[in-house]
């Protein structure tokens, strides 16, 4: 009778002992990350090439789940709403995370709700239309837009979204009006100018360059060599950055610890060499930016932002 106790005294502590092993292993089964945006933009592009890379530093996989809808609210909400257990995360953007909450109240509070593990990488957008377009450069299409009385149509990515501000504030620089189609996403928005629905947009490199030769790009937020190096907005005039951050965030109470297992696996991205290969395929940069510096940049680009939103409503 003792060594059957003393057996079973045994087989619990080591049951006990798997257990507690087994919840310090995180993450002991794929993570969902979602993407508050639909299939084929540069959020998608680049969220399949880091997400191929980063389980062999993780240990296990990464989902992506795409959730468009509602300007990035339905996607981001999700996740919000999502056990804070480091299972759930959200590929998302600045503008969504940052500009939004200063136009309309939220289901949710962005700097609140949720906290940043990474940032990934950031891209400057470019102008760009159908490479068959009559329009040859940026001027081209301002003329136009001019002669239309602002009639022209102009495709963006939702509204306060990734494309829809920059756009909105190259626009006023330039002082022309345009008729705006919001879409669900980078994606949705190039197939509208394919399709010849909207005849120029704005668009991230990799989406560019997924496209090949079936579109011209007229001008860009910063220099981007994997186009040919078009024109440079701001040696054009414009005086303004138009860049896009592309953020990971965890909802706000995820464990410490598995944010920080989250961090170590994404910051080897930065050496790795397929990874870099990819992503210069892509036309990306890999400029990461850990979650706890990357928080100083939510705060700041918030209060930014604001003074923006208020200039663009003239509230």
């Amino acid at each position: 009778m003792n060594n059957l106790i003393k057996f079973l005294l045994i087989s619990v502590a080591a049951f006990f002992g798997l257990v507690t092993q087994s919840q310090a292993e995180y993450p002991e089964k794929p993570i969902t990350m979602v993407i508050p945006l639909g299939p084929g933009g540069s959020h998608d592009l680049n969220a399949r090439v880091f997400t191929s890379i980063v389980p062999q530093y993780l240990g296990n996989a990464i989902i992506v789940k795409l959730v468009p809808g509602a300007s990035g609210q339905t996607g981001t909400s999700m996740v919000a709403q999502a056990k804070p257990d480091g299972y759930t995360l959200l590929f998302t953007h600045n503008y969504f995370d940052q500009l939004q909450s200063h136009i309309k109240k939220l289901p949710y509070n962005p700097l609140k709700d949720f906290k940043a593990v990474a940032r990934i990488n950031y891209s400057a957008a470019c102008m760009i239309v159908r490479s068959d377009s009559k329009y040859k450069t940026l001027q081209d299409l301002f003329d136009a837009a001019k002669a239309s009385n602002g009639k022209i149509k102009m495709g963006h990515s939702g509204m306060w979204g990734a494309t829809m501000v920059p756009l909105a504030q190259i626009l006023s620089w330039a002082n022309v009006n345009a008729s705006l189609t919001p879409y669900k996403g980078g994606g949705p928005t190039m197939q509208a100018l394919l399709a010849g629905d909207v005849e120029a947009i704005l668009q991230f490199p990799s989406g560019v360059n997924a496209q090949g030769n079936k579109v011209r790009t007229l001008a860009c937020g910063a220099k981007e060599k994997s186009l040919g190096n078009p024109p440079v907005l701001s040696d054009l005039g414009f005086p303004g950055q138009i860049y896009m951050d592309r953020i990971i965030l965890a909802p706000a109470g995820t464990p410490n610890d598995r944010i920080a297992k989250l961090q170590s696996a994404l910051v080897k991205l930065k050496d790795d060499k397929t990874f870099k290969n990819l992503m210069k395929r892509l036309g990306e940069n890999t400029a990461y930016m850990n979650g706890p510096d990357y928080e100083k940049v939510r705060v700041e680009n918030s209060e930014k932002y604001k003074d923006l939103v208020k200039k663009m409503t003239k509230g």
